[in-house]
């Protein structure tokens, strides 16, 4: 006997595709647990969740650990996921938004450098950035660069720009 309604409905996910759904959440779950206590306070997870995480960082013992990332992968599953790993492919940098802020950072860090205005401009843009500091790396890097020594000064000018715009840098700049 044939079922007109059943050729509408979807065919509902095999074994093995539930299975591999399953391990994936269990991963993201593992790659939570690895996070540092600042990286997980800043992430927005549901407090069943978090607090899983937590108490898988503090087991021991194999086995419990395994029962724990297991039933971290279960509470995954109860709740949408796509935002928890969106989270985390921002805080590493694989996010659009982060590749774009990465890149206008570093646009800013080589306009600095090549152009005495520059600064003026950056700190026009974020009033609370330390001048004395930004002109000595500035300096700086200038100088390794030009005697060929390792970017450490260029590399420090980074993270000071990186810590003064906060993530996301302005687009277009």
């Amino acid at each position: 006997m044939h079922d007109p309604e059943s050729e509408h409905m979807p065919a509902a996910p095999s074994k093995s595709q539930r299975k591999r759904d399953s391990t994936a959440l269990q991963d993201v779950g593992a790659e939570l647990v690895k996070l540092s206590s600042e990286r997980l306070a800043r992430l927005e997870l549901p407090d069943a969740l978090r607090a899983a995480v937590l108490e898988a960082r503090r087991i021991s013992s194999h086995g419990a650990l395994r029962r724990q990332m297991q039933y971290i992968g279960r509470l995954m599953r109860e709740v949408d996921a796509a935002p928890i790993v969106a989270q985390l492919a921002e805080l590493r940098g694989e996010s659009a938004e982060a590749k774009a802020a990465f890149h206008a950072l570093e646009r800013w860090r080589e306009r600095l450098l090549a152009d005495d205005g520059a600064l003026t401009d950056w700190l026009a843009l974020h009033p609370g950035g330390d001048a004395q500091a930004l002109r000595q790396l500035i300096r700086n890097a200038r100088r390794e660069a030009a005697e060929g020594k390792p970017p450490r000064a260029s590399r420090a000018l980074f993270r000071i720009l990186r810590e003064t715009a906060g993530s996301p840098a302005e687009p277009g700049q």
